[in-house]
């Protein structure tokens, strides 16, 4: 009888180990996605961070008194890269703050773009002209990869909502990634307008 029950425990056992096995490895698979979709993000926002120093330069050889708008891009940036994010903890309320941070980047940027219409002999410098160039490609790529983000995100957290994985998910604590949103009140997606359609 005892020999009975033991093979019946160890039968259960195993059934539940081939369920249960999958269901975790997809689960891990899922969140690497995750996490290599996130390093892609900070990858893009770091080439946009590392642009800015050599564009502020650029800008402060011909425009001396806009000591104001330069300094603002730079303390924009300084914040923007304090703001970091651990992809496997992640919470809405990090990357919020992260959002924040970059957006706070995208605006002085504008500003700083948006300077340069004053000054004819900087607008035509060829170094501040492959700079916007270099920057508008950075900002598509931020687009893009941040939609990625999200729809990796998304599949991630469908199937850790998916039935019976989810008792897996609770189980090994398989928390939810958080979206990338629309800031409030932005109708469309954070844009640099670089004013310089006739010198592509």
């Amino acid at each position: 009888m005892k020999k009975g029950c033991l093979g019946l425990i160890v039968l259960a056992v195993i059934i539940l180990g081939l369920w249960a096995v999958p269901k975790y490895n997809g689960l891990v698979k899922s969140q690497e996605s995750v996490e290599t979709a996130w390093g892609n993000v900070e990858n893009v926002y770091q080439r946009r961070a590392d642009l800015i120093p050599n564009l502020v330069e650029t800008v402060k050889g011909y425009a001396k008194h806009e000591q104001e708008t330069l300094e603002g891009v730079i303390e924009a940036r300084a914040n923007a890269t304090k703001v970091t994010i651990d992809p496997k903890n992640m919470t809405p309320e990090d990357l919020q703050k992260y959002q924040a941070a970059q957006g706070d980047v995208t605006n002085a940027l504008s500003r700083l773009i948006a300077v340069s219409e004053s000054y004819p002999d900087l607008k035509a410098n060829q170094n501040f002209l492959e700079l916007q160039n270099q920057l508008e490609g950075t900002e598509n790529r931020i687009a893009v990869e941040r939609n990625k983000f999200n729809e990796v995100a998304k599949e991630y957290n469908t199937k850790r909502r998916t039935f019976p994985t989810n008792i897996i998910a609770g189980i090994f604590n398989f928390g939810e990634k958080p979206y990338f949103k629309a800031q409030e009140g932005a109708d469309v997606a954070p844009k640099v307008d670089f004013g310089t359609s006739e010198g592509k």
